[in-house]
Order: C-alpha cells, then structure tokens, then sequence
C-alpha cells in the first residue's frame, strides 16, 4: 500500500509542483509523510496501519518527483548532476540507518510503533528547515514573479553569470508564454520532442526498477537466506553491509555524474550489473544442485558486486536525467509522470519477484533480470543524450535536433552533448 501510494503521489505530484510550486509541495509532503507516520504508531488494527502506509506513500510519491526538480533548478549547470545526485545519496544513506534504528528498537517495548512512529521525525525537521528556503527560482519566472526569481538567483550566483542567468530565464519564460499557459497530460504525447524526451526519461525510471534494484533491497535478508545462510541474524548482518555498499556507492556516483557524464556512467554500471546477475545465476544454479557452502558465498559476492556496479550510476542517473530534460514548462508535469512510471515498475517487481522465483527457481529469476539489463544497454545508447554541463536551454535544443534533424539549428549541441 506504501508504492500504491507512492504511484498516487507521484502521478499528481506534477500537477501540484506546477500549480503551486516546488517549495510549497515538498511542505504538503512533509505534512503527509508524519501525518502518515502517527496514524501507524497509533493504528488500532491492520486497517488502520494500512491507511497510514497509503499517507506515507502519498508522501514518498510527491517527494520523489519535487525534490530532484528543485535542486536542479536551483543548481548551476556544473554541479547540478552531483546536487541531484546527492538526493539520491540521503535515500540510500536513510535506507541504512533505517536498519540501524530498527535494530535499535528491537529492544524496546512497543517495538513496531516506535519503528514506524519515528519516522515521523525527519518530516518534521525537513519541514521546519524548508520553511527557510526560497522558491524555485525558475517555477517563480515561470510564474512572473521576477524581482523574487531574481533576488534567489542572486543568492546562487556571482553578478557577471547572474545577468546571464537572468536573460536566460527570460528567453525561456517568454518562450514559453507565447506557446501556451496551460500544460495538460496530453500535451506530452503531442510534441515530437517532448515526447522523445519523456521516452528517454520514463524509460530509464522504468529499466532502474526492472534490473532489480529494489528487489534486492526489500529481499537481501531472503536472498541471503535462499544462498544457504539459515540464520536470521547472520542475513540481516549482510543485508546491513549490502545497504551500507548502496550509500556508499551512491557517494562516488555524486562525483562520477559531473566528471564522467550521465550516459557513459549509465552503461558503465549497466555492464557491472549483468556480470553480477549472470554470477548471482549461475550460483544459484549450482547452489541447487550442491551442498556446497561456497556457492552460497559466491551469491552473497554477486549480490555485493551488483549494488557496488549499480549504485554510483543507475542508481542517481535516472532521478538526474529527468530533471534536466525536460522544457521549464513540462518539467513538473513530466518529471510527475516519469517518477509514477518508476513506482508502478517498482510495484510490479516487488509483488512478482518471489513469485517467480518460485515458480522458474532464483537462478532463472537473475539470469530474467540481466536480460532486462542488456536491454536497458541498448536503451540508453539509442535515446538517452549525455546532458553533462548543458544548461537546461542547451538541453532543450538537443531534443529540438533529434525530433527535426540536425539542420535545425546551425550550431549542433547535439554533438556537443555527446562529446561531453
């Protein structure tokens, strides 16, 4: 019920960014996510803890799609991958410690209230703390409000990139006015280059979610077990070191994404994730047909290899390319649609995984899921451009050239792009 609720959020998550602003809808989360947090503590019946796993969803869904648009947009362009990137890091790094206070809690009377309850907490301080911070600079030009758009900016950046900035934003605003006010779902689909953008984009939330990633977060201790280690404090031991592999891997990804480019780190960590699947396969094969205890050690090894070929690249680039492609326009209502593609794949995997596991064996099940990686490799050669270093106009330009040709302007970014 949390992804179903994170599937709701999301979806309306674009709407709400762009209707009222990146500020005022990472406050509504916030609200949402404690309120969802106390409803759990205090839940009489499975009922009512199920109605507060939907509230934090709703949470979860709208903060996935606020978070990674603001900091972009309130980044230069030459940092902006590592910014985003770092949300990213706060989510795997809040994945392992998780582990740590629940561990924690083991011993405290109430144990399961106290887990879920405090939860809570962080809400509350990232509400107070945001309650500080100003608006998206670019959602305010969007809105007209230019002396506001232009006092923020000024907290970003020097005097000399400020005026560049500044006429930027206003090329773009203006742009954007004489197209149309009102940005709708269709609206997407009916732009060849939004559309091609909105491929690439929902394409990589969707491929992130089917190699397995979350799979192997919210089942480590059960893969771990299914490798042959019976013991329960012996899986949840190496399923702590596999979360704390996930922060840490996403650490060198913040540096990777700006110095070795979003689609070369995109393939470079697709291409670790195969190996490691083929090997988890392949231990898991022969983990059936053996009594053997190294085989068991093999998958726990490929289990560790994947999250350190997955983490520094599939992990952030995703969440950082859906920031940068889109049009000031669509980029709430993209970025909205984008992350609900990566919730719904990451329910998908989430309720079948086991079950498929059973059903053709996990060894089968991996050797799937490289499958799926291989084709995310072919993906993101094919439609996902390098956008390290552009600015959001450049960025822009490059979908303008792939839906009408390279002729379209004198000046290939594109080329640009790629090079980078």
């Amino acid at each position: 019920m949390a992804l179903v609720g994170a599937i709701v959020g999301a979806a309306s998550g674009g709407w709400i960014n762009d209707a009222y602003g990146r500020k005022k809808a990472t406050l509504l989360a916030d609200i949402v996510f404690a309120a969802g947090s106390v409803v759990m503590a205090a839940a009489p019946d499975p009922y009512v803890l199920i109605l507060g796993r939907l509230l934090v969803g709703l949470g979860v869904g709208l903060a996935s799609v606020t978070a990674p648009v603001y900091i972009a947009e309130a980044s230069p362009s030459e940092i902006r991958g590592g910014l985003v990137s770092t949300n990213v890091l706060m989510i795997t790094g809040g994945q392992f410690l998780s582990y740590l206070v629940n561990l924690a809690f083991t011993e405290v009377p109430g144990t399961w209230r106290w887990m879920l309850g405090v939860a809570g907490i962080p809400a509350v301080v990232q509400f107070s703390l945001m309650l500080c911070l100003p608006e998206s600079p670019r959602w305010l030009f969007m809105k007209n409000d230019k002396a506001e758009a232009i006092t923020v900016l000024s907290k970003i950046y020097g005097i000399a990139r400020l005026e560049d900035e500044i006429d930027n934003l206003s090329a773009a605003a203006e742009e954007e006015r004489q197209r149309k006010t009102t940005v709708r779902y269709l609206d997407v689909f009916k732009s060849k280059e939004i559309r091609l953008a909105f491929f690439a984009g929902a394409g990589l939330q969707a491929f992130q979610q089917f190699t397995g990633i979350n799979t192997v977060m919210y089942y480590s201790p059960t893969i771990v077990q299914m490798a042959g280690f019976r013991s329960n404090q012996l899986a949840l031991l190496l399923s702590l070191i596999v979360a704390a592999m996930n922060a840490a891997g996403t650490v060198l990804g913040i540096y990777l994404i700006d110095h070795f480019g979003r689609k070369k780190l995109a393939i470079s960590s697709l291409s670790g994730v195969i190996v490691s699947l083929c090997i988890l396969s392949v231990a898991f094969f022969k983990s059936s047909d053996s009594s053997n205890g190294l085989y068991g050690w093999i998958a726990v090894i490929g289990l560790a290899l994947y999250i350190a070929c997955f983490s520094p690249g599939m992990g952030p680039v995703p969440w950082t390319i859906n920031s940068e492609v889109y049009p000031e326009q669509y980029r709430g209502i993209c970025g909205g649609m984008s992350a609900t593609v990566n919730w719904v794949s990451n329910l998908i995997v989430a309720q079948t995984f086991l079950s498929i596991a059973v059903a053709l064996g996990t060894g089968a099940t991996f050797l799937i899921l490289a499958g799926i990686a291989v084709a995310a490799v072919v993906f993101v050669i094919a439609f996902v451009p390098e956008t390290k270093g552009l600015t959001f106009v450049e960025v822009e330009q490059i979908w303008k050239e792939r839906a009408w040709g390279s002729g379209y302007n004198t000046e290939s970014l594109l080329e640009q792009g790629n090079d980078s």
